[in-house]
């Protein structure tokens, strides 16, 4: 039986954790973000599909490559955190069923049907996106996950020749709180969820 973890780490997963827009300066290091990967890697896709992919956008010349394809209101935030991360799902991920699910036929699960392809990875991929932020956020950074981006712009100067495809665009670093806003406010139990 696994045992609950304790308010503190729950605190920084969730009831403390924060959207992040501003950032202290220092590196988010190569073997942090392979920390990351390495994380996400283990929690549950359907059929081990992982369509995720995951851009780490680090360096001054990467960042400069992605600036023209922000929102006016997410550039300045964005060129000044450590670490811009592209979440993107790969529509190929089939392929690599043989490998990934080996007990079964699962590529020809997919093969020709282009809307359950689009499904499986959009939905999947998300999901490993939002691992991405629990990981992240379980290792010590601060998480600034966003829309506000030309997605097409992206695919076209980041994912040139291959069938990956943007999602949403996630900060890293360490967030200052300083300037947060008061948190917003949530639904309560009975607005969005019931049990049967």
């Amino acid at each position: 039986m696994t045992d609950a973890l304790p308010q503190p780490c729950l605190a920084q997963l969730f009831s403390e954790a924060r959207t992040h827009n501003a950032w202290f300066e220092g590196d988010v290091s190569d073997a942090l973000l392979h920390e990351i990967v390495d994380l996400v890697k283990l929690a549950p896709t359907s059929a081990n599909c992982s369509p995720a992919r995951f851009l780490f956008v680090k360096s001054r010349e990467a960042k400069e490559k992605l600036k023209p394809h922000l929102s006016e209101g997410n550039r300045d935030k964005t060129m000044k955190a450590p670490v811009c991360t592209i979440v993107g799902y790969d529509l190929d991920f089939y392929k690599h069923l043989p490998k990934l699910f080996p007990h079964a036929d699962a590529k020809s699960w997919f093969e020709g049907n282009e809307a359950k392809i689009f499904d499986t990875a959009f939905r999947n991929g998300t999901l490993q996106g939002a691992y991405l932020i629990m990981a992240a956020r379980a290792l010590g950074l601060d998480c600034g996950p966003m829309s506000g981006f030309d997605n097409q712009g992206v695919d076209r100067d980041f994912f040139a020749g291959t069938n990956i495809k943007s999602n949403f665009l996630c900060s890293l670093g360490h967030g200052d709180a300083s300037v947060l806003f008061p948190r917003s406010p949530r639904f309560s139990f009975d607005e969005m969820a019931r049990i049967l």
